[in-house]
């Protein structure tokens, strides 16, 4: 029964992962985005005026068939990115984008550009530019390129312009920047207080245009600024009537208030595609006044500015290694070295082969979860490490699995001659399985802690070839597996273990209780990814894996007919169990809003918005399968000299949650180099973003935010 929960999880991890990582590698290398996109920086006008504004155009034409992506990518992908090196004095605003299209794909939809698109970006030219003179313009253009597979690319674009007291219009890019003007949405035209609204409709929303006239208005798309705000590939449901039109639209999990609901709406009209922004724009509008400083090209973080593939597996190495001290790991390493002693009294070899399968388990797990987020990745999904845990389908197995593993502990069911550490001896012939399988599990569990050094190990392994990154992926495995195989490969290191006794059922009995709050901790991250009938099926899952263990264990004392019965009732238990998992992603919840008092829940635009007032703010990257977080939110964060400190310093706490996928979050792990939770950052004004330790102290965030003297008065 534990051998074919766990074997379910590694052979969908393995199984997906295979054919998806061989089909992703193939298909990079033999297109390339360069090939795919064509990209180029051109200018409105002919030369710079200083104290004017020009507009520039980020042009991309892309292959047929292929697209890129608009603000808000919709279901998956990345929206172009420009990190600009300019003069100093010189600023940049806010993108403007034009309207996008529906792009299916399968069943996701994204929002984006086929064919060409020119993205406008206004340009402060600075008093003190010099009449004469030539500027040059350039920056890195980032975009991720897709069809059915998605490549990542980038381009190095530059321009030069000439400084003069008076500029003309370029003739040979006057069309273009006519269609690019004609593309971007419209405000709405004089209408009477209101006449925009969206409301509620039992668990959809209608979004309200209450202007005469549009009778001649045959199709609507609403393309909203917020990922998530909406289930994009739901159908819009449009009525059009004398008052004006009503478009019915399905919400999404980041559970936004319908008031707030903010976007893009293009109608097709007499033929004609128009489209007109509603509702609060999240960035400025772009002005000479009020124009944003240019990004520059931000230098890594300096624990990652030297990394290469060799340092990267290094770090890699001793992150694996702290894992074992993380307590999501430490009830099946300590069962897996009580199995050990048990084994002590073996033959050297027959211990070392032992040791070997548990480290083989442990590299094949890793690898698989890898090579299916290499994958993933590679197909536009915006996922990172741990995402199988933002599955309730995974939650639900593990905590099934380790629920079975404590009744064995338990003595409430015997499986094979030895079960401990999930059943070394799952069989009495084959006894090394126990021992792989606990390293499938081992990793398994693994997944929701980042330990120091692997945070900058993985963010740069999933930024490089599939190749090297599952070299770092296997560098973190073998750190996880090297204090076990370590003890089965040193003789000397075996002598220091107490012989076998008695005394093994007691703690054999007594490691079943970490075992079983492990699972209580699965069922509360269950809670906060599914609805109630989710978690009412989860729960009877946990029932029928005990009625399970139940039947085979009397089943095992009874007679010859007793026993077939007792088994077929085990199994249909059991298929039970895994019925009621294979439902779970149908009930799922909304994002969680109850945030603690002084929190906001993140989002980009709130963030932009908060560096744009030049407030100091504390972000908070965090997940409920997260067990790191959760340490460092109750015995750090949660601590009232650092919530004094943060009210003292007029701090803005904003807390992201990763428990269910979310892109925004996701994309902003992307830009830190980081592919998982957590992730803390402290911005100060506009200045770059100051990345803290994954293990924090006190003293760490009050430093980062300036607050040691304020906290010290408390």
């Amino acid at each position: 029964m534990l051998r074919l929960l766990l074997a379910l999880l590694l052979t969908l991890a393995a199984g997906l992962a295979a054919p998806g990582l061989a089909g992703a590698q193939g298909a990079m290398t033999a297109v390339k985005a360069k090939d795919l996109v064509r990209a180029r920086l051109v200018a409105e006008s002919e030369a710079l005026v200083p104290g004017r504004t020009v507009t520039l155009g980020l042009h991309m034409a892309m292959k047929p068939g292929w697209h890129v992506y608009w603000r808000n990518p919709g279901d998956s992908g990345l929206p172009p990115e420009m990190a600009w090196r300019l003069p100093e004095g010189f600023t940049v605003g806010p993108v403007q984008w034009p309207v996008p299209e529906r792009i299916p794909v399968q069943t996701l939809m994204n929002f984006g550009y086929e064919g060409a698109v020119a993205l406008l970006v206004p340009l402060a030219v600075p008093e003190s530019a010099r009449v004469g003179e030539t500027v040059r313009l350039s920056g890195t253009l980032s975009y991720l390129v897709c069809e059915e597979i998605c490549i990542p690319g980038s381009a190095e674009l530059s321009l030069d312009l000439p400084v003069a007291a008076s500029a003309e219009p370029d003739s040979g890019q006057a069309a273009l920047f006519a269609r690019a003007r004609a593309a971007l949405p419209k405000a709405l035209p004089e209408a009477a207080p209101g006449s925009y609204r969206t409301t509620r409709a039992g668990d959809r929303l209608v979004l309200h245009l209450d202007r005469p006239g549009l009778a001649g208005v045959t199709g609507a798309a609403f393309f909203p600024y917020a990922e998530g705000a909406l289930d994009n590939a739901a159908k819009q449901d449009l009525a059009v009537d004398a008052a004006g039109l009503r478009l019915t639209l399905t919400p999404g999990d980041a559970g936004q208030p319908p008031e707030t609901l903010a976007g893009v709406l293009a109608l097709t009209e007499d033929g004609a595609r128009k489209a007109y922004a509603l509702g609060p724009e999240p960035a400025p509008a772009p002005t000479a006044a009020a124009a944003v400083p240019a990004v520059p090209e931000t230098p890594p973080a300096p624990e990652e500015e030297t990394l290469t593939l060799w340092s990267a597996a290094g770090l890699a190495l001793i992150g694996g290694l702290l894992l074992n001290l993380m307590p999501c790991v430490f009830p099946v390493l300590s069962i897996k070295v009580l199995s050990l002693v048990r084994q002590a009294g073996e033959s050297t070899t027959r211990v070392r082969l032992h040791g070997l399968a548990y480290t083989a388990g442990v590299l094949a797990s890793f690898l698989g979860l890898a090579g299916l987020l290499i994958a993933l990745k590679a197909g536009g999904a915006g996922i990172g490490w741990g995402f199988q845990l933002q599955s309730p389908v995974v939650v639900a197995l593990l905590a099934y699995g380790l629920f079975a593993m404590g009744l064995s502990l338990s003595g409430a069911v015997h499986l094979g001659g030895g079960i401990v550490g999930l059943g070394d001896g799952l069989t009495r012939r084959a006894g090394y399985q126990g021992s792989f399988f606990t390293g499938v599990l081992a990793t398994l569990v693994a997944t929701p802690c980042t330990a120091p050094f692997m945070g900058a190990a993985v963010g740069f392994a999933l930024t490089q070839s599939p190749l090297a990154a599952l070299t770092v992926f296997a560098s973190l495995g073998l750190g996880l597996a090297l204090p076990f195989l370590g003890l089965t490969l040193v003789p000397q290191a075996l002598r220091l273990l107490p012989r076998p006794g008695a005394w093994m059922d007691v703690l054999k009995g007594a490691l079943a209780f970490p075992v079983y709050a492990t699972v209580a901790w699965l069922v509360w991250v269950l809670a906060q990814q599914v609805g109630p009938n989710g978690l009412l099926a989860g729960l009877t899952g946990l029932v029928l894996v005990a009625l399970a263990a139940w039947a085979w264990e009397r089943a095992r004392r009874a007679g010859r007919l007793g026993t077939g019965f007792g088994r077929v009732a085990a199994v249909a238990a059991l298929a039970a169990a895994l019925g009621l998992v294979a439902v779970l992603d149908g009930d799922r919840a909304t994002a969680r809003t109850a945030l603690a008092q002084g929190e906001e829940a993140f989002t980009q635009a709130r963030l932009d918005a908060l560096r744009a007032e030049g407030r100091t703010v504390f972000v908070d990257m965090t997940a409920a399968w997260c067990i790191t977080c959760q340490v460092n939110e109750r015995t750090v964060l949660a601590r009232e000299g650092v919530q004094a400190a943060f009210r003292g310093g007029q701090v803005v706490y904003l807390k992201g949650d990763w428990t269910n996928q979310n892109p925004e979050i996701t994309r902003l792990l992307e830009r830190h180099g980081r592919s998982g939770v957590p992730l803390y950052l402290v911005y100060r004004g506009q200045g770059e973003a100051q990345v803290l330790p994954q293990i924090l102290t006190e003293g760490i965030v009050l430093a980062a935010i300036g607050q040691k003297d304020v906290a010290a008065a408390q």
